[in-house]
């Protein structure tokens, strides 16, 4: 992974303004597509497999004018008058008549309507006309919202207060406020003190806002095919704009301070991609797959909002390793801090002996009581989770944002008609199996109506077919109270006596009902949830650092603060604890609020925590002192780490204020739980925790040390290939070994040293596995133990891709299979490394390398057939000639000129241990053959004579390797 992003870093770096350029394209092919497709946000809350959805999908099929979208227009008289006066009941039936003419109405229900429900208030000043769509509410458009509404006009010019209300009313609006803005301003305001540079600041914010745009853009294109959440953008935009700013600050940060050092610009943007991208990378990986955990909860518009919100995290970690370096590449040594700011002082610190950093002076007053801190930290965590006991989900319910006409419709119900009236219940009926319809229906309707919280029950209403009805039933409670879902409860729990007694089934449904299956579901997977975040946390921090106190520590901490950011959410959300002050309206919480949480702040919190304690971690294992190892990891990361949290904060606050009620809650909790988990948990109980288990914190079991992948997420692996890197380029021989080890650590071979340069003849010696062994790995197929080999310039193993590329093994088959032929051996080497834009191997190819082996074989000594009688010189083979009619030296011939056929550098030869396995007509066809540029590795058994001054190699300089197992001598 280092290795791929230092690629990718300095490539960027080198190539600045084609990235930039390809950057720019995107995000405005990506903007222009999303805005251009007019891809419109809709709220759509369905959890299939639920009683209530299975419902709702019946009543689609069976009873399709009530399954449609719905309505209410409210209408109030004056006070003192009645809507049974003339003039108001004129007005309301006027409004009917004009909503039952327009396009895509189903049915219109009015208060004084022969089959009217319960629609006129108690005091007479209230009513409502109930009106339903044909579609569903992915159906209705603005323009046919807008006609609904016009007709209130009727009711106006009567002196009548006219609201309209429902689901179809619901604001989908996606847009950013001036507090948001704020928020970006308060985040580069941070930036600016950080870096001490306007230059430095401006650019995370440039990219972040770069990111958000490309994602913004995705989502909308997805939305112009699919239901998208109002909230999914917003979702993606609030955490996209803050993790982009934080992920580029971690690499910035970095490069500064190499460049405060002295460090070359293009080196350190290359360097600081390959680090602290990296650790950005393993950030953003776990939040994108904390976020799509939300797929397996089953709940299609949280399984959006999650895809785009990984979506906008996927653009901020690709934004940060490609975007940013690019315009690292473009100011180059502007950058850099001057000699004597504070940022050169304290990228400095270590060297010149400065004052200890704010970060130092409370890491040491941690250390002096460690436990105190853990005590309070874990106490005062504790405390404040408390009120997640008491957590009540709910869905945002209809009544809409202030001043909106939703609003003041859902106002108007509550108050003439009760709170209950908001978020009616549908009871279906299956009277298939009942002869007495209508008077079972009313015995229904009697028992529903003796539940506690009931208001009202209405009519039994059957289908035209006469198989399905519906009876409405009214709570006295709001949707979104617990006596609401209680009574929802009830009504199921009733439903086997009803079925007993009139063999009718029942279910319950409605958008309240919905509401409710889907917070019991969300309620009932957050445990699970929690449980399998905190175990990936544990497995990947494993790998990391390599410890098993580390990761439990970990998991731990971020329980703590995400626990404590819920209790702290339902004291002000739920409870009402300030509520003015940040202008929320108290009620249950948001149903997805705890689990998009978890799912975001578990991202943060390692990123947080590879940032610090890998310092750490680093620092240990050169000095074993892990008092000595906190200090050193903390005062370097702690400057950091606070500005990244500061900008997570201020971002995420700036959506409380002003935000839109739905992401008002998310906001509020992801800013609680960032400031918990980065410095109450991080900043003062990791280095406390740390501090108490000493030596403990980094033990690792060695059976699992064996199994653990090596993530070398500080780039110490890549810091060793670019210093084999800079041996193998002050070296240009085609093969450098310098005191190698070769093999398995339990039987080694070695160590050896030599140097070949390019075309000349490494010759190895020894047993035929000690041989292969060698000769394999410098053919890049197997990873030398220690010490530093290179080939063609590349460092092994690091580069083991890049010369397996260069590098061609020659397999001599002693028994090749019946019918094989020289042409199709050649052909099968020629058509595993052509281009993938030709369709075949060329036979004009086949023929030229068959007759290049020919010609090798023709000027050397005379050979033998396969059954070993002499043959002249001069005999020749062609592409039909089958193998096993060649003799040992004319097939070795054969699989070289195969081998070179795929035009390699290097190409490996094992000969068999038979003495006639290398005789001089061997090297002297192998001389013809090969090309003067490239390298020959040839293997040999002890007893076989190897080639000396006399044979035609000996020009290309050759080297021996002998004996392998043992030790490496290089003569010529």
């Amino acid at each position: 992974m280092a290795l791929l992003l230092h690629r990718i870093g300095r490539f960027a770096y080198r190539r600045a303004w084609l990235v930039i350029v390809t950057w720019v394209l995107a995000l405005g092919a990506l903007l222009g597509a999303g805005l251009g497709l007019g891809g419109q946000l809709q709220d759509s809350f369905a959890i299939p497999g639920t009683e209530s959805q299975t419902a709702i999908d019946q009543l689609a099929a069976v009873f399709p004018q009530t399954a449609g979208a719905s309505a209410k227009a409210v209408i109030e008289a004056p006070e003192g008058d009645t809507v049974d006066a003339p003039d108001a009941r004129a007005a309301i039936e006027d409004m009917e008549a004009e909503l039952e003419d327009l396009d895509g109405i189903a049915s219109v229900l009015g208060p004084f309507d022969e089959y009217a429900g319960d629609q006129i208030s108690g005091d007479e000043r209230t009513a409502y006309i109930q009106i339903t769509f044909d579609g569903q509410v992915t159906d209705v458009t603005p323009e046919m919202l807008d006609a609904v509404t016009a007709t209130g006009e009727l009711g106006h010019d009567a002196g009548l207060e006219v609201a309209f209300g429902g689901d179809v009313f619901q604001e989908t609006s996606f847009g950013l406020t001036v507090t948001e803005v704020f928020g970006v301003l308060f985040a580069a305001v941070v930036l600016i003190i950080t870096f001490g540079s306007l230059l430095s600041a401006g650019m995370p914010l440039l990219t972040a806002l770069v990111g958000v745009g490309a994602a913004s853009g995705g989502i909308l294109i997805v939305a112009a095919f699919g239901t998208v959440s109002s909230t999914a953008p917003m979702l993606a935009v609030m955490i996209g704009l803050a993790v982009g700013i934080d992920y580029a600050l971690f690499i910035l940060s970095r490069h500064r301070n190499q460049l405060a050092r002295g460090q070359d610009p293009e080196d350190s943007a290359a360097e600081a991609v390959a680090t602290a991208g990296g650790a950005v990378v393993f950030a953003g990986l776990t939040v994108i797959i904390a976020l799509l955990g939300l797929l397996v909860v089953g709940i299609p518009f949280l399984s959006v909002m999650g895809v785009g919100a990984a979506f906008a995290v996927l653009i901020a970690v690709i934004g940060a390793v490609t975007l940013l370096p690019a315009l690292l590449g473009v100011f180059g040594k502007r950058l850099a801090p001057k000699p004597g700011s504070r940022a050169h002082r304290r990228a400095n610190a270590a060297d010149d002996g400065g004052k200890p950093t704010m970060g130092r002076r409370w890491v040491d007053l941690v250390l002096k009581a460690p436990v105190v801190f853990v005590v309070l930290v874990v106490g005062f965590l504790g405390a404040a989770a408390i009120p997640a006991a008491s957590l009540d989900l709910n869905l945002p319910n209809n009544a809409g944002s202030p001043g909106s006409t939703q609003r003041e419709a859902y106002e108007m119900i509550e108050s003439g008609f009760g709170p209950g009236y908001n978020g009616p219940l549908i009871v279906t009926v299956d009277i298939t199996q009942t002869t007495d319809i209508f008077d079972d229906l009313d015995a229904i309707g009697a028992q529903l109506a003796e539940l506690d919280d009931v208001a009202y029950v209405g009519e039994g209403l059957p289908n035209e077919t006469v198989d399905t009805a519906i009876i409405q039933v009214v709570p006295e409670s709001a949707p979104d109270t617990p006596e609401t879902k209680a009574l929802v409860e009830e009504i199921r729990e009733l439903a086997p006596s009803i079925e007993a007694e009139f063999g009718t089934a029942i279910a319950v449904t409605g958008y309240t009902a919905v509401a409710i299956d889907i917070s019991n579901r969300l309620a009932d997977a957050l445990i699970p949830f929690a449980l399998i975040v905190v175990g990936l946390s544990i497995v990947l921090l494993l790998m990391v650092f390599r410890s098993v106190f580390v990761p439990i520590k970990a998991a731990l901490g971020f329980l703590l603060s995400a626990f404590g950011a819920i209790g702290v959410t339902v004291a002000i959300f739920q409870w009402g604890w300030f509520a003015e002050l940040l202008h929320v309206e108290p009620g249950p919480i948001l149903s997805f609020l705890p689990i998009l949480l978890m799912a975001v702040l578990f991202g943060l919190a390692m990123d947080y925590e590879v940032f610090l304690v890998s310092g750490m971690r680093e620092e240990y294992v050169k000095t074993k002192e892990p008092r000595t190892s906190i200090v050193h990891g903390f005062q370097h990361a702690a400057r950091v780490v606070t500005a990244a949290a500061l900008i997570m904060f201020f971002v995420f606050f700036a959506f409380v204020p002003e935000g839109s009620g739905v992401i008002k809650g998310i906001a509020f909790a992801l800013a609680i739980g960032v400031a918990f988990d980065a410095f109450l948990v991080r900043m003062t109980l990791v280095p406390a925790a740390m501090a108490l288990a000493g030596r403990a914190a980094w033990w690792l079991p060695k059976w699992l040390a064996r199994i653990l992948p090596d993530v070398d997420i500080e780039g110490e692996g890549l810091r060793a290939h670019l210093e084999q890197e800079e041996w193998a380029a002050a070296r240009p021989a085609a093969i450098n070994v310098d005191e190698a080890v070769f093999g398995l650590a339990e039987r080694p071979i070695g160590p050896l040293s030599t140097e070949v340069p390019a075309g000349g003849v490494l010759v190895v010696r020894g047993e035929p596995v000690d041989r292969r062994v060698v000769a394999a790995t410098l053919a890049g197929r197997l990873a030398p133990v220690s010490g530093r080999v290179a080939v063609q310039g590349t460092p092994l193993p690091t580069g083991q891709g890049r010369v397996m590329r260069h590098v061609a093994m020659a397999e001599v088959a002693s028994d090749a299979p019946t019918g094989t032929t020289v042409g199709e051996l050649i052909a099968a080497r020629l058509d595993a490394t052509r281009p993938w834009y030709r369709l075949g191997v060329s036979g004009s190819q086949v023929r030229d390398w068959t007759e290049r082996a020919a010609r090798a074989l023709a000027g050397s000594a005379p050979l033998a057939s396969g059954d070993g009688a002499p043959v002249a010189a001069a005999a020749r083979f062609d592409a039909d000639t089958p193998l096993s009619s060649l003799g040992a030296e004319a097939r070795t011939v054969v699989a070289v000129a195969a081998a070179l056929a795929e035009r390699p550098k290097l190409v490996v030869l094992d000969l068999d241990d038979e003495p006639s396995g290398a005789s001089p007509a061997l090297w002297a066809a192998l001389d013809a053959l090969v090309p003067a540029t490239v390298t020959l590795i040839v293997g040999l058994g002890a007893d076989a004579p190897a080639p000396d001054a006399s044979v035609a190699l000996a020009a290309r300089g050759i080297r021996t390797l002998e004996p392998v197992s043992r030790s490496l001598e290089a003569h010529r």
